[in-house]
């Protein structure tokens, strides 16, 4: 035996100190094996819509009503079904309601804990004991173990069990009991979250989406370009901050920056107000006036803001494209290209016209450097973002369960795209590392380089490193952007919409093709005959099919996002994949609860592809884990019994 592996299995005996402890996991192991494997659901491009996401998981995209109603059945009235179903997506809300109406009915709660208790059998049990026990809420465990595994047919303990819930009404805990199973009942449900990109962008509350996935077990997220921006922010990246603050102010997102983040917006107010005063700031009108609902800030002030944010931001990006050489993007160096005298640009061999050209912080002679009160600004800004606790928590866990793909379950994942070329070659990228060294990669080793390299910017003293991070919100070969240009300038100052064009790169014809997608997967070290691409980024058209490649490939961005509801007509999708199926479930727009009706998003679900076997955790990834741990385990009891290691009595 190699030196290694003994100083490894020598490791494994402190867990498994003796042949009885090891024998009893790999039992508990193999057993587990044989179980149905959990429900996988797939999000993506979230867009800061917290209402309408949080709806989604809580209801399990409509799955959690259909158990309800298949296990309660016509035994039970649609009005008692449609109570549970409310309680166990708002338990809070849904028992304020109730107390309201009715005061403190203990009768109601006792049949309402009774009903729970039910339901939460019915969807656990394919999930092994110590499982739940894991999965539980802490403040009652004891009661809610006893609740759910006793068998209260068993006439020698049908009274015990009525009177534990019944105490635990007459105690005051009821309201509590009855919030923790509606709790349990939801993780269950979702026993594996996979985010496909772009939590932040545009919507109201981006915050709330991460307190609610924090909330849960297992989560893995494929950053998205509004992802990674918000990452290199959190880090201290003037051109990654500029970047957010220009987007969430545009959708008037000065709730989650403030009352989110708690970012301090004044001193970019004060100077908006006093470098814009009389400019009515037309091209810089802001969208979804409606939005702010803690901190709203008048249309005329929000607009001076945008614009302001937005001019520093244009003169931020032509530093780094100057500075960084080898991202081959001076096309979009345009400040320099203004004519102040004409009032036009001039954008490849053409001239336009600018619609604004109050710009009093820009200096024709030096475009791009930021004028003293405009540093103050970014300064006062970056300085925000670095010292939110609240920001720095949740993006430390995007770090931590993030990534740029996945291969997870015989999926692969990843939100924008793997370049390609118009033939449909892998397109070769030029990436400079940062010890200097130029490598030309493509494919999968382009996504292997650039996460690395993401990884070694967030620890880096330098903060230029972490310029690769705004390249990869906007450069022409970025996997996370997948277009050849952001023509933010052109869609500002110019009255043209041709000049508004940001090609797609060629991945987006040839993700059509089930050949071309067999060769990703491939590539991906996966299997091209069995397994699929979960693909985000791109807002799946009216009549236009999700399910591509002849169903190799699924796009599940169908807008949540309200800005995009207008070119999908619907509200997004949610990929399911339990241990029979992979279903695809599209959604109506979210109709929020109010005092008279209740949350509700309505739900179509098809199967796309209905397995021909129940799928265990034996064929599963994690099923290989445990596989492997076993045949270490069977690797140390050889060890203990032929005297290469000396057994101890377990502590």
């Amino acid at each position: 035996m190699m030196d290694e592996e003994l100083k490894y299995m020598k490791r494994l005996s402190f867990d498994y100190p003796n042949v009885d402890a090891a024998v009893r996991q790999i039992v508990s192991m193999r057993s587990l094996l044989k179980l149905p494997k959990g429900t996988e659901y797939f999000f993506s491009d979230l867009h800061g819509e917290n209402e309408a996401f949080i709806h989604l998981l809580r209801s399990g995209s409509g799955y959690i009503r259909e158990k309800v109603n298949s296990f309660l059945g016509d035994g039970v009235s649609e009005e008692k079904k449609n109570e549970l179903v409310e309680l166990i997506y708002y338990p809070v809300r849904a028992l304020s309601r109730h107390h309201s109406a009715y005061g403190n009915d203990e009768d109601w709660m006792i049949e309402v804990i009774h009903y729970l208790v039910l339901i939460c059998r019915e969807v656990s049990s394919k999930y092994s004991h110590r499982r739940l026990i894991h999965t539980m809420p802490k403040t009652y465990e004891t009661i809610l173990n006893e609740l759910i595994f006793l068998d209260n047919q068993d006439a020698n303990k049908a009274a015990y069990y009525e009177e534990m819930i019944a105490s635990s009404v007459r105690e005051g805990i009821g309201d509590q009991l009855i919030t923790d199973l509606c709790i349990l009942i939801r993780r269950i449900i979702v026993d594996h979250l996979h985010i496909i990109g772009d939590i932040f962008d545009r919507g109201p509350r981006a915050d709330k989406i991460l307190d609610e996935l924090m909330n849960y077990r297992h989560v893995d997220v494929q950053w998205g370009n509004h992802d990674i921006t918000w990452i290199g922010a959190a880090h201290g990246s003037p051109i990654c901050v500029a970047s957010v603050v220009r987007i969430s102010l545009s959708y008037n997102g000065f709730d989650v920056l403030e009352d989110g983040y708690g970012i301090n917006l004044r001193p970019l107010s004060t100077f908006a107000g006093e470098t814009y005063g009389d400019d009515p700031c037309d091209c810089f009108r802001i969208h979804q006036l409606d939005q702010n609902r803690y901190d709203p800030v008048g249309p005329s002030q929000a607009s001076k803001m945008h614009k302001a944010i937005a001019v520093i931001l244009l003169k931020l990006e032509g530093q780094l494209i100057q500075r960084r050489k080898e991202y081959l993007m001076s096309e979009r160096l345009l400040l320099d290209k203004i004519d102040w005298k004409t009032g036009t640009v001039e954008l490849g061999e053409s001239d336009y016209r600018l619609k604004d050209t109050n710009f009093p912080t820009i200096d024709p002679d030096d475009p791009y450097r930021l004028s003293k009160k405009e540093q103050e600004v970014l300064d006062a800004l970056i300085s925000s973002f670095k010292h939110s606790e609240k920001l720095q928590r949740h993006i430390g866990f995007l770090v931590d369960h993030g990534g740029l793909y996945s291969r997870y379950n015989g999926n692969l994942l990843y939100h924008g795209c793997i370049p390609m070329d118009a033939d449909g070659n892998f397109l070769k990228v030029k990436l400079k590392r940062k010890d200097g060294v130029t490598v030309i990669v493509s494919g999968k080793e382009l996504m292997d380089e650039l996460d690395r390299m993401i990884r070694q910017s967030l620890y880096s003293q330098n903060k230029e490193d972490l310029d690769i991070l705004w390249y990869l919100w906007a450069g022409p070969k970025s996997p996370l952007y997948g277009k050849a240009k952001m023509a933010t300038f052109e869609r500002y100052l110019i009255d043209d919409p041709e000049t508004w064009a940001e090609p797609k790169n060629a991945y987006y014809e040839w993700y059509e093709d089930e050949e071309k997608v067999k060769e990703i997967l491939k590539e991906f070290d996966m299997d091209p005959e069995t397994d699929h691409i979960v693909n985000g980024h791109v807002p799946v058209k009216i009549g236009e099919n999700p399910i591509k490649a002849g169903g190799k490939l699924f796009v599940i961005d169908g807008g949540i996002s309200k800005a995009y509801q207008s070119t999908t007509g619907i509200a997004g999708y949610t990929l399911i994949y339990d241990s029979h199926a992979i279903r695809l479930a599209s959604h109506k727009p979210f109709r929020p609860a109010s005092d008279r009706i209740s949350a509700k998003m309505f739900t179509k679900t098809e199967v796309v592809e209905r397995k021909d076997h129940r799928i265990t955790i034996e064929e599963t990834d994690a099923g290989a884990e445990i596989l492997s741990s076993i045949a270490d385990l069977e690797k140390l009891i050889e060890l203990y019994r032929d005297g290469v290691l000396p057994q101890h009595s377990e502590r």
